[in-house]
């Protein structure tokens, strides 16, 4: 009887307290102009740690726990962007690792997530400030081609569709590498938390080693 009551109250505090760390960590990313590099990637661990230790229904609690903390204190669309990707992201992984899926499956979904959020953020923020946000990305994209150009000194002149696939590929490869990091990170932070993730894939194995 006991056990099923502390069972029953850290399905409630557990929630709520990894559910308003990661809103800390939305509205310090949000905010504060150092840091976004680091905030970024331990970002999704609450939530993902939360459904490892608590299951699916308790995760999900707690990401609609979030949502609604955060709707309150930053309003419907700042509020509502730490969704896509951090949020959808988080509960991806962590139904796949609670589920022991394969590394390989976690990771291609998760940056499938990761690109369709960043292409929502970049709406979302583009009506908030009024502004085409995409045209600076696209802007980047030219400076960073036109500099490959020169340094080869290539007899070419990109066209505006090629310019635009090249930031599509950057912000995929970008995604990639950001999701692997967080499972690199959650594969040797969560056992110290007494929770685990699936063994990496044995091609890169050698290089998660490192990582740790």
């Amino acid at each position: 009887m006991k056990l099923s009551q502390k069972n029953e109250a850290l399905n409630i505090i557990e929630p709520a307290y990894l559910a308003s760390l990661s809103s800390l960590l939305w509205i310090a990313l949000y905010y504060l102009p150092i840091g976004g590099a680091l905030l970024r990637l331990i970002l999704p661990l609450p939530i993902i740690l939360l459904h490892l230790r608590r299951g699916t229904k308790t995760a999900f609690e707690g990401l609609i726990i979030q949502f609604l903390l955060l709707l309150i204190l930053m309003g419907p669309i700042r509020g509502t962007l730490f969704l896509f990707p951090y949020g959808i992201l988080a509960f991806w992984l962590g139904w796949s690792w609670f589920m022991k899926k394969n590394w390989w499956l976690s990771w291609c979904g998760g940056f499938i997530l990761g690109t369709l959020g960043f292409f929502i953020r970049v709406f979302a923020l583009s009506t908030l400030v009024g502004d085409n946000l995409w045209i600076i990305i696209t802007r980047a994209s030219y400076g960073l081609i036109d500099k490959f150009i020169e340094l080869f000194n290539l007899p070419l002149s990109p066209s505006i569709r090629i310019i635009q696939l090249v930031a599509i590929l950057l912000i995929i490869f970008q995604e990639m590498v950001y999701v692997l990091t967080i499972h690199i990170l959650a594969y040797s932070l969560f056992p110290r938390l007494n929770s685990n993730i699936p063994d990496p894939p044995k091609i890169i194995n050698g290089f998660v080693d490192l990582g740790l």
